[in-house]
């Protein structure tokens, strides 16, 4: 099972916060930092001192790191065209020797596009799968060629399709609860399944569509790799575990049920319970991005018991 740390910086993070928590992600043997993509806080907390964006983040980390993988879950695509964002993913792709993988995602929080003046367009999911195409498209096109893509959304005519990423494919990720369409996506495009914040019963079943969706397509079931996203809060004891639940505004009971939270037994124990389903990778989602002690215990005490 691999772990991943997944951070949430519209709530209040400066790049040189997230900087630390990557570098301790990547000394403490972590598979991979990954970030939302969201320019608006949620819920009650000041932000401050503000958004920071995803691409321009994950860039700089590429150079301040050398092994660990680099992501998001997920970018939105109502902020970029198609087009643009291939080639921000391609270049940091670049950057960092070949580390990043791409999360896509319909987009979703109205609020944040008129705060910020991006449209927020009504039919997002088809857009979505176009600029999946467009993407995949742009990348997969061999060089001295070029690439049209002529949908409903997006027109593209003799592009170069250039930067080509260091990788020969950048793994895409799709997520969510669909159960029709996501799946279908999923099992097109993805190299990557991701369920998020969902209970083990609620995965089976979405995993068994995208698996089934899969094998319809032609692609094989195993072809994917799933994966969940969980909020964590973990203790060496239940007044450890308390402290780290009211410090990002949550109940211990609703993390246990919800979320991977308690003793680091109990976490295992839960992660276990994941991987019977067939779910290989857990983006740990870390609300408190000043307590690296908590990456420090789940590190020396869970991690080591999954290898």
């Amino acid at each position: 099972m691999d772990l991943r740390i997944f951070t949430e910086p519209q709530q209040g993070a400066t790049y040189d916060t997230l900087l630390t928590v990557a570098k301790a992600t990547e000394d403490l043997g972590f598979d991979a930092f990954f970030r939302s993509d969201h320019y608006l806080r949620m819920g009650d907390v000041d932000g401050l001192p503000g958004p920071t964006d995803a691409w321009i983040t994950l860039a700089g980390l590429a150079r301040e790191t050398s092994r660990i993988r680099l992501g998001t879950l997920m970018t939105a695509a109502t902020f970029r065209l198609p087009g643009v964002l291939a080639i921000q993913v391609a270049q940091v792709d670049q950057m960092s020797g070949g580390r990043v993988e791409l999360g896509l995602g319909a987009g979703w929080f109205e609020d944040e596009h008129k705060a910020y003046g991006i449209p927020f367009p009504q039919e997002k999911f088809g857009r979505l799968e176009e600029q999946l195409e467009i993407v995949t498209g742009l990348w997969s096109t061999k060089l001295g060629e070029t690439f049209d893509f002529h949908g409903t959304y997006y027109d593209l005519t003799g592009s170069p399709a250039l930067p080509k990423p260091a990788q020969d494919r950048v793994p895409v990720l799709i997520g969510g609860h669909g159960a029709t369409r996501t799946p279908r996506l999923a099992a097109r495009y993805a190299d990557e399944f991701n369920m998020p914040f969902a209970s083990v019963e609620d995965s089976e079943r979405q995993f068994g569509r995208v698996r089934a969706a899969a094998e319809q397509a032609g692609r094989g079931a195993d072809a994917l790799t799933y994966s969940n996203a969980l909020v964590v809060c973990v203790g060496r004891d239940d007044r450890e575990v308390a402290r780290r639940a009211a410090a990002i505004g949550r109940e211990v009971d609703e993390l246990k049920a919800n979320g991977l939270a308690g003793s680091p037994a109990e976490v295992v124990d839960k992660i276990g319970r994941y991987a019977a389903i067939g779910s290989r990778r857990l983006y740990l989602q870390m609300l408190d991005l000043h307590d690296l002690d908590h990456l420090e215990l789940i590190s020396s005490e869970v991690q080591t018991q999954l290898r």
